[in-house]
């Protein structure tokens, strides 16, 4: 498949998540990413379990090249500064002023190429009151409201992945995308600022929304009451979800598939503002009736009678599923001294092909010999 950014060159100075997500979605796209680390112990994310090569750092590192370098050292600062030169893009998501104090910051890397898109990204912005608070994946998640809407309401724990972090480097990238997009020769490139507390925000946009136009305060109970979504243990201890949406179809597919048309009867649940409502009660009346069969029977019913819904994957199933084999969602690839690794492919499919070709995450300074040779040859 054609690789869209083939021609980018993106320099990475990112650590655990945003950036190295960053630039993980534009290797994604074919460019050019080298990431720089820090010599012998690299993005702290590679230790995080075991050795140097942790599925913390193999998520978020695919298909870039590594250079060890210490930029406070006089030779490999150069270095840093001739790869720099070459570069479209520059990210790196430090705490505010750490960048300029290890030679990156956007001031000394324009010098060298006035050209360059520079993304600083960060927990809450370059400046204000919280400027240099730590901030991590739950901190930025709390911070924007987002949290409260996905703990549990009762024995409040933090659960689910790191949403933040992830979410960021995304819009992290799409602004990048913008940047190029919008270049022109001979003017200086653009500066992305983009912080973590922004990019949840503007994720937790229907929240905000809800409250601007409704004064509604959103809980974590508000989506899924409103679009009638449900998830129910079966019989094999496996579950399955659910997701009526509005549509009255739907509802009476449920009945059809459960052979429970007498709900139909209830005051509780006889029209949808109603079942929303009592959707606690409508929970205890389905929950022991999806509990008496396996899933797999409950899934060839509630396909049979239409109605949205989906076996609850855990993921050492999601990717055996025939339609996600069909669309290739597992690739592969041999590190020549690391051995297998699998990761889920780009979900693009340009002109109808998706990209199947991925390069495992790199050791540390993997491709340093070789990224110094072609900067001595340019």
């Amino acid at each position: 498949m054609a690789k869209m950014l083939e021609h980018i060159r993106v320099v990475e100075m990112g650590t655990y998540i945003t950036g190295p997500a960053a630039s993980m979605h534009l290797a994604d796209l074919g460019a050019d990413v080298i990431k720089v680390e820090r010599p012998e112990t690299g993005d702290p994310f590679r230790a995080f379990k075991g050795g140097l090569y942790s599925p913390h750092f193999q998520t978020y590192n695919r298909n870039k090249r590594s250079i060890a370098l210490d930029t406070r050292t006089p030779d490999d600062l150069e270095t840093f500064y001739k790869l720099i030169e070459s570069a479209d893009v520059f990210i790196q998501n430090f705490r505010p002023g750490v960048a300029e104090k290890l030679g990156a910051g956007e001031d000394a890397l324009r010098k060298r190429n006035p050209g360059l898109i520079y993304c600083a990204i960060s927990g809450f912005g370059q400046d204000g009151p919280a400027r240099d608070r730590p901030a991590f994946d739950t901190v930025a998640q709390a911070a924007s409201g987002f949290l409260r809407l996905v703990t549990p309401p009762k024995n409040p724990r933090v659960i689910g992945p790191a949403i933040a972090d992830a979410i960021t480097g995304q819009y992290a990238s799409l602004g990048i995308l913008a940047a190029l997009l919008a270049r022109k020769p001979g003017v200086d490139g653009a500066r992305l600022d983009i912080s973590m507390l922004e990019a949840m925000s503007h994720f937790n946009l229907d929240s905000f929304t809800h409250y601007f136009s409704e004064g509604e305060v959103m809980g974590p109970l508000s989506r899924p009451v409103v679009s009638q979504s449900y998830t129910f243990e079966c019989a094999d201890g496996k579950w399955v979800a659910i997701h009526l949406s509005s549509p009255t179809k739907f509802w009476d597919g449920l009945l059809a598939a459960t052979g429970m048309e007498q709900l139909n009867d209830d005051p509780r649940f006889s029209d949808r503002m109603a079942r929303i409502a009592h959707q606690d009660d409508l929970i205890d009346v389905f929950t022991p009736v999806f509990k008496g069969r396996e899933r797999d029977f409950w899934c060839d019913q509630l396909r049979d009678n239409e109605v949205p819904h989906s076996p609850a994957y855990d993921a050492d199933e999601a990717l055996d599923d025939p339609q996600a084999i069909h669309l290739n969602l597992s690739v592969s690839a041999t590190h020549p001294t690391m051995g297998n690794f699998t990761t889920v492919r780009a979900p693009y499919n340009f002109n109808r092909t998706p990209d199947l070709d991925v390069l495992p995450p790199p050791v540390l300074d993997e491709h340093g010999d070789a990224i110094r040779a072609e900067l001595k040859n340019s």
